[in-house]
C-alpha cells in the first residue's frame, strides 16, 4: 500500500567526517523520523506523529502550538531561528501539552507557568527565559487572533540579568587575537569590528556585497538594510584576501563556512590568544562603543550596525558606556577645548 505523506521536512547536514547526512523530520518542527522515505519503520513512525498530532484535543494547548508552527508568522522566520524556536517548543510540549486552553483565562495559571520557569531555571536561567518568551509569543499570536481568551505569560519579566557591561574587546584582546589568529579568522574579526553585524550576516556575506568602498547587506534578524562604508584597516584586509569562496569568510580549505565550523575555529583562535570572557557577538557591542567614543552620533552609528536608534541608545546608556574611561578622557579634553575657547580674547 503506497502512504501519501505531507509535508515531510528533510535537513541536510556536514558531519565531522566531511560526509553530509539527511534527516528526515514528520513537518518543519515535527519528531524526527528513521531511515529514509519508503523503509517501514519511516512509513509507521510517520503515521504514529501524525495520529499524535491529530488526536490531541482542540481545546488543548499542543492545538495552538500546532497552530502557530504552520503559520506565516512562524514560517516568516530566519531557518536558525525556527530551529531554537523549535528546541524549546519540545519543551512546551512536554510539560504542556495538554493544559486546557480554558484554564488560561483562570488567575492561578499565571502562576503555574511562572513556578515552571523558576523550575527552569535552576538548571540555565537564560534558557529557563528563552523558553518562557517562546512559550509568551505562541499565546500572545493565538490571542491576537482570538483562539485563545487570555496570555497568562505576558511580560514576565525576566530571571537571568545579562552583564554585558563587562563583555567589551579591549584593544589588548584585539592585539593579542590579530598576533595568534590565522588570516582567515583575522578576517572575520576585522569585519565585525568594523560593521558591528551579526556572525550568521557575515559568514553569509558574498564578494559581490563588497565594491571596493562599501559593504551592502541585509540583516535576516531583521531585514534591515544597511550601507556600511569601508574603513581603511578592514579595506586593507579586504583586497588582501584571497577570493576562494563566493563569500568572503571562507575556512583554511577555501570554501564557506558552517556556524559550527565557524565556532569551533573561533574559539580555537580565542584559546590560543589567551582571550577569555568575550565572545564573537560581543564585537558588535565593541562597535557600537568604538563608534561613540570616536564621537559618532546615535543615527550615525545606527545607520552601521543596523540597530534602531532606540537600541542603540539603550546600549550606550544601560551597558557599554558606564564603565568605558575613553569617554571620561574625551568628555574632559572637549570641555578644556570649550572653556579655552570662550575664555579667549576676542
Amino acid at each position: 500500500m503506497r502512504v501519501n505523506m505531507k509535508g515531510i521536512n528533510s535537513v541536510r547536514k556536514k558531519l565531522s567526517d566531511g560526509t553530509v547526512r539527511v534527516y528526515y523530520y514528520a513537518w518543519k518542527g515535527g519528531p524526527r523520523l528513521p531511515g529514509k522515505p519508503g523503509d517501514p519503520a519511516f512509513v509507521a513512525a510517520y503515521q504514529a506523529a501524525i495520529s499524535k498530532m491529530n488526536s490531541q484535543p482542540e481545546g488543548a494547548l499542543q492545538a495552538i502550538v500546532n497552530a502557530y508552527q504552520q503559520s506565516l508568522k512562524f514560517k516568516d522566520l530566519a531557518p536558525r531561528t525556527q530551529r531554537d524556536y523549535v528546541r524549546h517548543i519540545r519543551k512546551i510540549e512536554m510539560e504542556y501539552s495538554d493544559f486546557p486552553l480554558a484554564a488560561l483565562s483562570d488567575r492561578a495559571a499565571r502562576g503555574e507557568f511562572l513556578a515552571w520557569r523558576d523550575k527552569m531555571a535552576k538548571v540555565s536561567r537564560r534558557q529557563a527565559d528563552y523558553t518562557f518568551a517562546v512559550l509568551a509569543l505562541i499565546l500572545a499570536w493565538a490571542y491576537e487572533r482570538r483562539l485563545v481568551s487570555a496570555n497568562p505569560c505576558e511580560r514576565p519579566g525576566k530571571v537571568y540579568k545579562s552583564q554585558r557591561i563587562d563583555k567589551i574587546w579591549t584593544m589588548e584582546d584585539e592585539a593579542a587575537f590579530m598576533r595568534a589568529a590565522p588570516p582567515h579568522i583575522g578576517l572575520a574579526f576585522m569585519l565585525a569590528l568594523w560593521t558591528g553585524q551579526r556572525q550568521g550576516d557575515l559568514l553569509r556575506l558574498t564578494w559581490s556585497a563588497y565594491d571596493g568602498a562599501k559593504i551592502r547587506l541585509r540583516q535576516r534578524k531583521t531585514g534591515a538594510r544597511v550601507e556600511i562604508p569601508v574603513g581603511g584597516p578592514l579595506g586593507a584586509q579586504l583586497d588582501r584576501a584571497p577570493r576562494t569562496a563566493v563569500t568572503i569568510l571562507a575556512t583554511s580549505r577555501q570554501t564557506s563556512w558552517t556556524e559550527s565550523g565557524f565556532r569551533a575555529s573561533w574559539a580555537k583562535a580565542c584559546k590560543s590568544a589567551g582571550v577569555h570572557g568575550v565572545t564573537f557577538h560581543d564585537l558588535r557591542g565593541t562597535a557600537v562603543t568604538r563608534l561613540a567614543i570616536a564621537g559618532c552620533s546615535v543615527p550615525e552609528i545606527a545607520s552601521i550596525s543596523g540597530h534602531s536608534l532606540k537600541q542603540v541608545t539603550s546600549i550606550l546608556d544601560a551597558h557599554y558606556l558606564s564603565r568605558d574611561s575613553h569617554l571620561g578622557v574625551s568628555a574632559i579634553k572637549k570641555l578644556e577645548a570649550y572653556e579655552a575657547g570662550t575664555k579667549s580674547p576676542n
